[in-house]
């Protein structure tokens, strides 16, 4: 099972290179609008030797990361709350839903507006698109808690913060960490769409905008290229971590 989770994605992977591979020397679509592989595997390892694709992606995760943390230290003791609360939650979540309705884009000139321009506001996007996932993923977690296990461990003196960190905080914590997971991995698109409407000096969306404003086709492939590269190694390493805490706890 391992095995086939490592294999599985390199053969989609093999195949979907082999695929463009293909395209780029039939010149079925072309060149100038999809460059071949080896162009943009060059392009790559040049930005990572002068760097300068090194200090874009490490911004932008950077971004990413801390938005995340700060929409995981907000969202699920929300998700909590509006668990526990019933008119906290009929209150929030209409708003919640509406929320994702909206595009991320379109809070960005606003925020621009309210807190200026630099990195506060690309973070304060990212908390925007993580927070939802993680806010429902907490709620459906707590909700789905075997009300005979509760009613247990309040038949044993449990009760208030007690019961929620020992008994529901644990039962809950799968669906806890697939939010922050799936949250996560969202994070690393609110970073870029902040940088490429915000702007800035440095970042993935800033290299993407470059290499657009160039016509750079393999540029633009490169960037998109190490995008994808950075949420599989996000979610991979949060999936491992997820496995372990799910382990210990169980």
């Amino acid at each position: 099972m391992r095995n086939s989770r490592i294999i599985a994605p390199l053969v989609v992977a093999f195949v979907l290179i082999l695929l463009w591979f293909m395209i780029s020397y039939l010149q079925i679509i072309s060149p100038f609008a999809l460059p071949d592989p080896y162009s943009v595997f060059v392009r790559i390892l040049r930005g990572v030797g002068e760097g300068y694709f090194i200090a874009s992606a490490w911004q932008t995760i950077r971004i990413a990361i801390i938005g995340s943390l700060i929409a995981a230290v907000i969202g699920i003791p929300v998700g909590f709350a509006i668990t526990h609360n019933r008119a906290l939650s009929a209150a929030l979540e209409p708003y919640l839903a509406a929320s994702q309705a909206i595009p991320a884009v379109a809070f960005a000139p606003l925020l621009v507006l309210w807190v200026g321009y630099g990195t506060t506001p690309i973070v304060i996007l990212c908390v925007l698109m993580v927070i939802f996932p993680i806010i429902i993923n907490t709620a459906v977690g707590v909700r789905d808690v075997d009300s005979d296990i509760l009613d247990a461990a309040r038949l044993d003196g449990a009760s208030g913060m007690r019961l929620m960190t020992s008994i529901e905080l644990p039962l809950a914590s799968p669906a806890i960490l697939a939010g922050i997971r799936t949250g996560f991995t969202l994070s690393i698109t609110g970073a870029v769409v902040g940088e490429l409407v915000i702007g800035g000096q440095r970042g993935l969306g800033i290299e993407l905008t470059t290499a657009q404003h160039l016509n750079d086709a393999a540029g633009m492939f490169a960037t998109i290229t190490i995008l994808a590269l950075l949420a599989i190694a996000m979610y991979l390493t949060l999936r491992a971590l997820e496995i372990k805490i799910l382990t210990k706890i169980s």
